[in-house]
């Protein structure tokens, strides 16, 4: 065969080719068009000058209308956490295209413009300020009287636009998470509405930089994927008897190497305002102080032997409460978010047989106070009491761990601390039906699925996203049985917990690998606490798709 024969043989086939796809592209083009340009049969030019030239004059055909495309009902759009209600419709949804923007309504531009700039450069388009909505637009909207409660968001995807509305700003912004994901997943976000809002108002990570020293970058990374997830809370526990990590004015001789500068705990504040999440530190006492001891041993609790006892300082000792209380006015402005933790657990002078007989000097020092059947632990409670009325004036929540919280005392912890709720392994172990039982709050800590104990020491195991994803619920407080659903409302959420025990087990990397997983799971859970829709299977495969 010849290489011109070759050469036509190809442009006839190509020809043909082309000639099918425009037909199927074209619907328009019926049964008889097609007749009309079969093989042998005269062409539409041909035809006219026949009939003019026998002097008939016909009427111009009707064309034949193009129908409207037809899409399928839209699916509530794949992201972590799920939506919680989504109403289908048919059309196209909404993708990024060159000419989109992220656009603001002209009175929320000063509450709404951080929101619409970080999304408008997640999605690669445009940011228009105040300007009015043209198709391809996202448009962002604040309104006060918007059903749904704090947090709470519409997305609404229609006529090649969408639309986020909420009664505010985190609202808002989740729903710009939701949309920056279901892109993610899908390239587009759904036609349709999106009614979403959280189950529970605190979802977090409590971080121990105490004992391992986390970088500033490393946990302002942690913030970002944080807000993705829709988690808006940080704790901090900086504090603890291997060190203390963050700089220190009024006593800089209790800071450890290498630690955290006011600089960059203001920019991890910043950040974190940014993406609506609360940074909530921890000064713990009046145990894990043993860094502060370090540089003031007489503070030092000492039993009748004289023995030191690990991390405790002398609450009898008015220096301690001093000390403590300069350090807790001091840090106060440095962290403007919401919340407080004041600590209060192990306090390890508790755990000896007899704390009046071992500690003579806190007995006294507790009846003198609280009247002659007051104990040890009434002067623990005391000291908790004290603490929290330096922070309260500031507005704060005020937080405790569960075991510094005790029964059967002549004194107990005001009210409006609210518990955390992380084991009950401890002496004297209450269960959380009694915390609930007294009206309190509660946030979830469960140290069976929430405790991310580097090394895994004491029969800790790291926990996984697939065991909390099936297992776990806000209900579950304690070991793997849930409180009665009636306390629901008492139970304010949970965070996943990193503690440092064995510091070097584990690089930064491999922790922010090995809590990225029970990271997502827990934001499923506190976000909408029902049984989710999706296989653990496929919600990983979301999760790392994500």
């Amino acid at each position: 065969m010849s290489t011109p024969r070759r050469h036509k043989r190809v442009r006839a086939s190509v020809t043909a080719a082309v000639a099918a796809l425009v037909t199927l592209a074209l619907p328009g083009c019926t049964a008889a068009s097609d007749e009309a340009r079969a093989p042998g049969a005269p062409d539409a030019s041909a035809q006219a000058s026949s009939a003019r030239a026998a002097g008939r004059a016909e009427a111009a055909p009707t064309p034949t209308p193009t129908p409207t495309p037809s899409y399928p009902l839209s699916t509530a759009p794949r992201t972590i956490p799920a939506v919680r209600e989504h109403v289908p419709a048919r059309g196209p949804g909404w993708k990024p295209t060159p000419d989109a923007r992220v656009v603001v309504a002209p009175d929320d531009t000063a509450a709404l413009s951080d929101e619409a700039r970080l999304l408008a450069g997640e999605l690669n388009i445009g940011y228009g300020a105040a300007a009015a909505p043209r198709a391809g637009d996202v448009q962002l909207s604040l309104d006060a009287g918007a059903g749904g409660g704090p947090e709470s968001y519409t997305l609404d995807v229609k006529d090649g636009r969408v639309r986020i509305n909420g009664p505010d700003q985190a609202g808002v912004f989740y729903g710009t998470r939701t949309l920056k994901q279901a892109v993610k997943s899908a390239g587009s976000a759904p036609e349709g509405t999106v009614r979403d809002a959280p189950a529970k108002p605190q979802r977090g990570l409590n971080l121990d930089i105490a004992r391992k020293p986390f970088t500033a970058d490393w946990i302002e990374d942690r913030l970002r994927e944080m807000a993705d997830l829709k988690l808006n809370q940080l704790g901090l526990h900086f504090s603890d008897d291997q060190a203390f990590r963050i700089q220190s004015d009024t006593h800089p001789e209790i800071v450890s190497t290498p630690h955290l500068t006011k600089a960059q705990v203001r920019e991890i504040n910043a950040l974190a305002s940014r993406l609506h999440i609360t940074v909530v530190p921890e000064i713990d006492s009046p145990g894990h102080l043993g860094a502060v001891l370090r540089a003031h041993p007489d503070l030092q609790l000492r039993d009748t032997q004289g023995r030191a006892v690990k991390g405790a300082v002398d609450i009898s000792n008015p220096a301690s409460a001093k000390l403590v209380d300069e350090l807790l006015r001091e840090y106060i402005p440095l962290f403007p978010g919401g919340a407080w933790h004041l600590g209060a657990d192990e306090y390890q002078a508790l755990v000896y047989r007899d704390p009046q007989a071992s500690f003579p000097q806190l007995a006294r020092a507790a009846q003198q106070r609280y009247g002659p059947s007051a104990r040890v632990q009434d002067l623990a409670t005391g000291w908790l009491n004290d603490r929290a009325d330096v922070v309260r004036p500031s507005g704060k929540a005020l937080k405790a761990w569960n075991d510094g919280f005790f029964a059967g005392g002549v004194t107990s912890a005001a009210k409006d601390i609210q518990v955390e709720y992380w084991t009950g392994k401890e002496n004297g172990a209450r269960p959380p039906l009694e915390y609930l039982r007294e009206g309190r709050k509660l946030v979830n800590l469960n140290d069976e699925f929430l405790y991310y104990v580097l090394g895994e020491p004491n029969q800790f195991t790291y926990p996984t996203g697939k065991r909390i994803y099936e297992q776990w619920t806000p209900l579950v407080l304690r070991g793997t049985t849930p409180v009665p659903a009636s306390y629901g409302p008492q139970i304010l959420g949970g965070r996943l917990a990193v503690w440092s025990d064995l510091s070097g087990a584990q690089t930064q990397a491999q922790v922010a690998a090995g809590i990225q997983a029970p990271l997502a799971a827990l934001s499923q859970k506190v976000w909408d606490a029902r049984t989710p829709q999706l296989p653990w299977s496929e919600f990983k495969a979301l999760a790392d798709r994500l």
